[in-house]
């Protein structure tokens, strides 16, 4: 795994760790949204970059629209 694809997935997991702690109840969006299984079996599967980046802007902008409509 490439070093910009693990910065993805650590990025994803920190924001998922935010709207666990802060927005509990946008949780049950997370399974809605989640396309960062890599495809294959385990021995050629593979993270796709460019979709793992669309779902952690996914997530960051549920957030932003979610603050907008709470404040």
């Amino acid at each position: 795994m490439d070093t910009k694809t693990q910065q993805i997935l650590t990025e994803i997991s920190t924001v998922t760790r935010d709207i666990e702690e802060n927005y509990p109840e946008l949780q049950k969006y997370l399974d809605e949204t989640r396309s960062t299984l890599p495809e294959g079996g385990n021995t050629e599967a593979k993270l796709d970059q460019k979709e793992l980046q669309d779902y952690l802007d996914g997530l960051k902008e549920m957030i932003s629209k979610y603050k907008e409509e709470h404040q």
